[in-house]
């Protein structure tokens, strides 16, 4: 049987300039092309910026991020589109369908065949993936991966074009079963609905020597370990609160974003600057080191799909302590993974550790619970559901003509 031909289409995936934007997304489509079953050209747009001056932060990041690159052998497209502001979340979709378009347009024309569009985050990416998919003739599969299809919703634009573009997609994936239950409440067939959740690459994230990792870290007390954005969402300022509440621990943060100097400052205000550290971004290559030192990760975040960092730190022996959010108890369900808080508040945070702490677990227990949570289920998840849409799909394969109608 013939590989399946896809377009992954997302703005969530790594670049050159963000090499952990969206790591999600690649490392679910990596495992799905070792099966040898598909291959895919990713398109990736960026939003347009005409300045790669450094002054310019994230945004000029955007500029400097290649047109085109290869990552280990995948080739990335990326076109740009306008972000404007205070009306982008209602434009978004539109914009974002005009760039793609000609870029999937040229790939066409030059002879690219594509069996199915697999489209990632339902606002604005898989709108303009349907989109696509009725200009191009290709039957589109989208996921859905978290305040896509759980927050957005709350505002009525982004809402109306969920309920259509979930009605005219011809495959929906949801990542956990919470996210299942949100597509179906904005109007999606349960029948229509596959939830595959994320896996984890158990031989990146593993146990490495915990006495080397802490003395190369320079770790004395109990360690806690905060990863992801710094961004509200993730909740780092609750974990950073809730260190007053537990002295004798130290609490290492990873990650960047626009919180960095909000998240120093209550640090200083409380004196934590002894035990709390900011070490930014770090390589997806570097994180088992972390968490093979920590004792415990602790996850604040107000909302997730499915939270990857629980099993890449479980992974690696690391039990967790996680807030009560939905998606979250899907992904530790057994005392060896750790504990869900009471609530996701300083105190409720303070309370998980205290309880993790009082009743240590296993770390190889904790692997070998993570080691239930590959990717081949996933895989095989993907597979069948392509093969299933594309059996049934009464759309016809996009052709070089009509690339050539886009492009004029």
């Amino acid at each position: 049987m013939a590989p399946l031909q896809l377009l992954t289409y997302t703005t969530l995936f790594p670049n050159a300039e963000r090499p952990n934007h969206g790591i999600f997304v690649e490392n679910r489509l990596r495992d799905l092309l070792r099966s040898g079953q598909a291959e895919s050209v990713v398109l990736a747009p960026v939003p347009f910026f005409p300045s790669a001056n450094p002054c310019f932060g994230e945004w000029g990041r955007h500029a400097k991020v290649p047109r085109s690159e290869a990552r280990a052998g995948l080739i990335v497209h990326h076109p740009r589109f306008p972000v404007i502001p205070k009306v982008g979340m209602s434009l978004a979709p539109w914009l974002l369908y005009q760039a793609s378009a000609r870029a999937l347009g040229r790939m066409l024309a030059q002879g690219r065949r594509f069996d199915l569009i697999d489209a990632h985050y339902f606002y604005p990416d898989g709108i303009a993936a349907v989109w696509l998919g009725q200009r191009f003739g290709l039957p589109v599969v989208v996921t859905a991966r978290g305040s896509d299809v759980t927050q957005l919703p709350n505002y009525p634009i982004p809402r109306r074009l969920l309920r259509q573009a979930i009605q005219e997609a011809d495959g929906l994936i949801a990542v956990s079963a919470a996210l299942r239950t949100a597509l179906v409440g904005l109007g999606a067939d349960p029948t229509k609905v596959e939830v595959l959740r994320n896996g984890v690459d158990t031989t990146l994230f593993r146990p490495i020597d915990r006495n080397a990792a802490r003395s190369e870290l320079g770790l004395s007390r109990p360690t806690l370990i905060s990863v992801g954005l710094l961004v509200e969402r993730k909740g780092h300022h609750r974990v950073i609160e809730a260190m007053r509440l537990l002295p004798d621990h130290e609490l290492l943060i990873l990650g960047e974003g626009g919180e960095r100097a909000r998240l120093q400052g209550l640090i200083d205000r409380h004196g934590l600057g002894d035990r709390v550290r900011l070490l930014g971004s770090r390589p997806h290559a570097e994180l088992p080191l972390f968490y093979s030192a920590a004792d415990a990760l602790v996850l604040a975040s107000s909302r997730e799909g499915w939270a990857n960092v629980l099993l890449e730190a479980m992974a690696c022996g690391t039990p967790v302590v996680a807030s009560p959010i939905p998606g979250n108890p899907e992904v530790v369900r057994g005392p060896e993974a750790g504990v869900i808080a009471p609530e996701n508040s300083p105190d409720g945070i303070a309370a998980g550790v205290r309880t993790l702490f009082a009743a240590p677990r296993d770390r190889l227990a904790t692997r070998a619970y993570a080691e239930r949570f590959g990717w081949a289920a996933t895989t095989e998840g993907q597979l069948a559901l392509f093969r299933r849409v594309l059996g049934g799909a009464s759309t016809s394969a996009a052709t070089p003509a009509d690339a050539a109608r886009v492009l004029v």
